[in-house]
This record gives C-alpha cells, sequence and structure tokens, in this order.
C-alpha cells in the first residue's frame, strides 16, 4: 500500500531544521507516512494555518486563538524561552519611554513577539515588516528601534545596537518564572487525536535523535543560519530547542493559557482556547 504523504510545515531557521533532522534525514519514521517537509518564514506559515492547509506545521503562540477549531496543540515542539525572548534593540534610545510617539519595527502581524509588545508596552506605536529587514531599518533611521526575534536576539551588538527591553526578562519577573511561550507545533483535529499523539511521539523522537546525533544535525541545522557563524547558530538552537521542546509540560501549558488571558483580557484575541496537549 502506498504511504500517504504527510505535509508538515516548518521555519527555514536553525531550531527547526535541528527539531525536524531526524524526521527529514528519514532516520526517525512515522509508519505508513512520508514526510514532505513545506519551509516557510514564521508568518506565512501562520496565514496558512488560518485556512488549514498543512496537516502539521509551527505555528506562532499567539496565532493559536485564531486557529483552535481547525488544530491541537502538540506537547512537543513549543519554543519556549526561559528568561530570554524577543528583545527590543535601538542604536539612538536606552528605554521604554524614549519611544513613546515614535516608531518600533515588528515582526509579523500574528508573530508571538507582536503581541507581547502589544501586550507590555503600553501603546507604543509600530510598524510591522519582515523579521529580517528589522536592524537594517533601525541603522537607516526608517524605525527608532526594533523587535528582534530569529539569530538578531544575539547579533544586535555587532550592528552597534543596545537592548532596551528583553520580554523573556519581563515575562519571567511577571509570571513567577514561568518559560515564555513563542512557537508552537500543531496537527489538524480532523486527523484525529490517535494520530496527535502519534505525530508527537515522532517529533519527540527527532529531537532527541537531534541531540544525540550533534555531529550530523548541527551542521544539517546551521544550513538554514542565514549566514551566522557555528558558533552562535549551535548557541541558538540550544536555547529554543530544550526540555520543554520535547515535552512543554504542565508548566508550559500553564504559561500558554497565562499569556492567552493576558492577551483576552487586553482585547487582541477573540476569544480565550482551550488549552489541552496532545
Amino acid at each position: 500500500m502506498a504511504e500517504k504523504v504527510l505535509r508538515i510545515g516548518h521555519s527555514p531557521d536553525p531550531d527547526d531544521a535541528f527539531m525536524f533532522y531526524g524526521l527529514a534525514s528519514g532516520k526517525v519514521k512515522l509508519p505508513g507516512y512520508g514526510i514532505e517537509h513545506v519551509t516557510e518564514d514564521i508568518q506565512s506559515l501562520n496565514e496558512r494555518a488560518l485556512t488549514g492547509n498543512l496537516e502539521v506545521t509551527a505555528i506562532s503562540a499567539h496565532a493559536y486563538p485564531h486557529v483552535a477549531d481547525k488544530y491541537f496543540i502538540m506537547a512537543t515542539g513549543a519554543s519556549m524561552g526561559e528568561g530570554y525572548g524577543p528583545i527590543i534593540v535601538s542604536k539612538k534610545y536606552s528605554s521604554l519611554e524614549e519611544l513613546r510617539g515614535k516608531v518600533v519595527g515588528t515582526p509579523g502581524k500574528l508573530t508571538t513577539a507582536n503581541l507581547l509588545f502589544k501586550i507590555f508596552t503600553d501603546g507604543i506605536h509600530h510598524e510591522d515588516m519582515p523579521f529580517d529587514q528589522i536592524i537594517d531599518a533601525i541603522l537607516k533611521d526608517k524605525v527608532a528601534a526594533g523587535l528582534l526575534i530569529h539569530e538578531g536576539q544575539l547579533t544586535y551588538k555587532d550592528a552597534g545596537l543596545k537592548k532596551i527591553l528583553d520580554f523573556g526578562e519581563l515575562w519571567q519577573k511577571e509570571t513567577n518564572s514561568l518559560p515564555l511561550p513563542l512557537g508552537l507545533d500543531v496537527v489538524r483535529r480532523d486527523l484525529g487525536e490517535k494520530f496527535a499523539r502519534d505525530i508527537s511521539r515522532a517529533l519527540r523522537d527527532s529531537i532527541r535523535y537531534g541531540y544525540d546525533h550533534q555531529d550530523e544535525s548541527i551542521p544539517y541545522a546551521l544550513q538554514f543560519g542565514r549566514g551566522i557563524d557555528s558558533n552562535i547558530g549551535s548557541k541558538f538552537v540550544k536555547m529554543y530547542v530544550n526540555d520543554r521542546t520535547i515535552d512543554m509540560g504542565e508548566e508550559g501549558r500553564q504559561a500558554l493559557q497565562l499569556l492567552f488571558e493576558k492577551a483576552f483580557e487586553r482585547k487582541l484575541i477573540a476569544q480565550l482556547p482551550d488549552v489541552v496537549l496532545y
């Protein structure tokens, strides 16, 4: 019998590539399925998820309330910051107060970084733009500051920029040290709960394979690093692929629920989804 094709969406970033290496390389298999990897930036994957386009996909945590009718949350595959997360940086300014009345460059509308900005910065103006154009926009004075995700969180000093705020640090203080949920992996509801658990288990095995075979998985992941050096790339992978990525656990679930509650209270999402893990 021919295998069914399972399309898995993930971003072309070192951390996602590392997670999926076991599956991408065929070293970890999901019986009965051939896997087709769809690699797009996270905002594009968020938009695909709005229509239930892919069977399994990475999305921003912020996007989940918009797709909760279509997808289950997997316990595996989450990106969670432990005292670190998206950061606001600037060339000229040093505090949030100085940014009032000015414009901050922010990544895509449905990114979790964008949601955190709206929850915690009390109405500072912002302009959405592709995440990889934000540092350049700051340097060219198109924006007063920028909200950085991905490897920009580690390389901003090289561009002569200074940090104003780390949302991971702020979240830890605000929540009594809960992790900061940033990205999720989700599986389409029409495939059923058993399948959701099966794919979650396969991804867990893929992550473990990556950690057990870093001589293979790290070089593979660094192909997706947009030119960053191997030390920075390896550090970034290990920041966002950690024990909570293997299983976010009860603390991860609580953190996700709290993020949604804060967003709902501020009318940034229309409904409060149930946070059930598979």
